[in-house]
């Protein structure tokens, strides 16, 4: 009767404790499903390993085929802006943690610069100066030499507030191109403008409404002979292609590829162009890489949904993505057009 009592007291026992693993277990299920719908709302993806996703032989006239993907630096909260110094560092944003970051690009070491509210795209001005677009600020900034300052480029047109800048450029004819979407736009203000536009900052620091066509514009670059300017939009998951005028004027819109992916994957975001007129767009699991012409050559896949990204090391041959909470970098055949070096 002992031996029997004991036995049954030990069934109830691990009983109790099987039940009681599986409540853990859901309940840290939960929590993972919690944070992982907390992470797709900033649009990352589990994409799983790196690949190059070839489609057409041309694919590997700009990488080679043994190319590895690596990741300088993690622990962020999400990152965007990338620009390359010569002195051996990269600027990143990062969104969550509202910072703006130098990231050692021999290390990853990161330190910190200046606080920042949602601070987004970044790019030089031809005196080398940092350009940000500050969501919070609805405006463009330019930050000082050492980045402990900052003085408002733009922050209005025609009166009203600029929605949440999202991504800029320097242009062929030294002006400031950027984006205004209402995507970061700060909980509890009011969009002031009826539109989502593409603008241009003249060197007289005029400002001038180029397009408004696009519902949600995004990255955007310059073709490298100047005549064409690149625009995706991050709801119609497409890529826009203007001819650019030297007066600043676009005209001719119209669709030059399209990125479509599940509702949870990355959409077209942050764009560079090499030097040949290749795009490299930030899409759906990665980098999708475009010829001039709008074939879609391949795809970089990597571990965490990008953002941005942009051309480094002393070649500009290295592509450093942002990518949600890390920084990755990519060896190229490529060699980038940085439209802000053709300024000097």
């Amino acid at each position: 009767m002992m031996m029997n009592n004991r036995l049954s007291f030990c069934s109830r026992d691990s009983w109790f404790n099987i039940v009681t693993l599986k409540v853990a277990i859901a309940a840290l299920t939960l929590l993972m499903i919690a944070g992982s719908a907390h992470r797709l709302s900033h649009g990352e993806t589990s994409n799983g390993a790196f690949e190059l996703q070839v489609l057409t032989p041309e694919f590997w006239t700009l990488f080679d085929r043994k190319a590895q993907l690596t990741k300088l630096a993690s622990g962020f909260g999400f990152t965007e802006g990338p620009v390359w110094d010569s002195s051996g560092y990269l600027w990143v944003s990062d969104e969550t943690l509202n910072k703006i970051f130098k990231v050692n690009t021999s290390t990853g070491q990161k330190q910190e610069i200046i606080s920042l509210g949602d601070p987004d795209g970044n790019t030089y001005d031809p005196q080398h100066r940092l350009l940000d677009c500050a969501s919070v600020l609805r405006a463009i900034i330019r930050l000082s030499p050492d980045g402990k300052s900052y003085k408002i480029v733009v922050d209005h047109y025609q009166g009203k507030r600029l929605n949440s800048p999202n991504d800029v450029v320097l242009g062929p004819d030294g002006a400031i191109y950027f984006t205004d979407p209402t995507s970061d736009l700060p909980r509890g203000q009011k969009q002031e403008l009826p539109f989502k536009g593409v603008y241009r900052i003249a060197p007289d620091g005029q400002l001038q409404l180029l397009t408004k066509d696009v519902e949600d514009p995004n990255g955007l670059a310059f073709s490298p002979d100047g005549t064409k300017l690149y625009v995706d939009d991050s709801t119609q998951r497409n890529i826009h292609v203007y001819d650019f005028h030297a007066d600043g004027g676009l005209s001719n819109g119209r669709i030059f590829g399209t990125e479509p992916g599940g509702p949870k994957d990355g959409v077209p975001d942050g764009m560079k162009v090499d030097r040949n007129g290749n795009l490299y767009v930030v899409g759906p699991r990665g980098i999708w890489v475009w010829s001039p012409h709008g074939v879609h050559l391949g795809t970089i896949v990597v571990p965490e949904q990008p953002a941005n990204l942009a051309w480094g090391d002393p070649d500009y041959s290295t592509l450093y993505i942002t990518a949600t909470t890390s920084v990755y970098k990519i060896g190229t055949r490529a060699h980038g057009f940085v439209p802000y070096l053709q300024a000097h």
